[in-house]
């Protein structure tokens, strides 16, 4: 017996993903609903050797559905959520919405699977952020065995975390550079990101943050350790898909770069790539379509007592948000609903 699931968001970038890997891991599903607004109503998407149509959320009824994955912005979000956990699905969500909501659990199933079990407060669970999700599932084990005190983390984001306009922009801008007088302005960043990189993510707030570093820092205390230390820069790169992170770890007690390589590499969810030599490391666009996180260049930090550098890279589509939505899905029915 398997499950009734429905996907929110399916015409895009990460509804279509989340689509591909259901299909991919053998999600056990009876039956399938694919949802978009009423402009995408009609349109159709790939479930495995399947073509599903896109009906309309605003008319669907999520009665007797048992989880929504949702891919749709924090406003549609906002309208749409409660109306189906209210009708008894749980909703599985993408967006920042419910990620700092105190009722509703943020889920890294290698991480904190146990938090599932709190989604009946509002029948609503929350997806990380994607430069978060790939970053916890290196320091939680590390954490474990020596207590992590501070993080200081570089991000290098591709553009398609923003949206295929996005990618758009960065294919656009790079043809236009090659083309005289077809030059294309900025739309979707405040300035060119094609050849560029951009030390903004998100909106400022008061204290010279972005948001997108003020969410590392949240979402890291609430899935890993609320003692725990974080201060994030998160740059724009232009890379189609996959995020890169620079990671300095600052540890209560002395852990040596060799133990810290062989926790990762027993570390669910985690690959260890990392010879001391040329191409010895991965990069983003390795690990596009691969469900691990990669960790390379991980070395001892001299310049402090207890200090471990490391190198982190994910497919942000994937393991950034559909990956974890879809394993959310799978650690609920192991845990709790226990119909697959």
């Amino acid at each position: 017996m398997g499950y009734r699931i429905v996907v929110v968001g399916a015409t895009g970038n990460v509804g279509r993903e989340m689509l591909n890997i259901l299909h991919e891991r053998g999600f056990p599903v009876d039956e399938i609903a694919v949802l978009a607004s009423r402009r995408s109503q009609g349109t159709e998407v790939s479930f495995g050797d399947r073509t599903l149509t896109c009906e309309d959320l605003d008319q669907f009824d999520f009665t007797g559905w048992d989880m929504a994955l949702f891919a749709i912005g924090s406003d549609a979000t906002k309208k749409y959520a409660p109306r189906a956990a209210k009708q008894g699905c749980v909703v599985i969500d993408n967006s920042s919405l419910y990620r700092y909501d105190r009722d509703v659990p943020l889920v890294v199933p290698e991480v904190n699977p146990e938090a599932v079990e709190g989604y009946a407060k509002k029948n609503i669970i929350a997806n990380p952020n994607c430069s978060t999700a790939q970053m916890v599932l290196a320091l939680k084990p590390l954490h474990d065995r020596a207590r992590i005190k501070r993080v200081v983390v570089s991000t290098y984001q591709s553009v398609s975390g923003s949206g295929k306009e996005a990618m758009d922009e960065l294919w656009d801008q790079t043809k236009g550079i090659y083309v005289p007088g077809q030059e294309v302005a900025p739309k979707v960043y405040p300035k060119q990101i094609a050849f560029n990189v951009i030390p903004h993510i998100d909106v400022f707030l008061e204290d010279g943050q972005t948001k997108e570093e003020w969410k590392m820092v949240a979402e890291t205390k609430k899935i890993v350790d609320p003692a725990i230390k974080v201060t994030a820069t998160c740059v724009r790169v232009p890379v189609f898909v996959g995020h890169g992170e620079a990671i300095n770890i600052e540890f209560e007690d002395h852990l040596d770069e060799e133990e810290a390589r062989d926790i990762l590499r027993e570390s669910p969810g985690l690959l260890v790539v990392d010879k001391r030599e040329d191409g010895g490391y991965i990069t983003p666009v390795e690990c596009v379509g691969e469900f691990a996180t990669f960790i390379s260049r991980i070395r001892q930090d001299s310049t402090i007592d207890n200090g471990i550098n490391l190198w982190c890279v994910s497919d942000n589509l994937r393991k950034g948000a559909a990956l974890n939505a879809v394993q959310i899905a799978e650690t609920l029915g192991n845990r709790v609903l226990k119909k697959g």
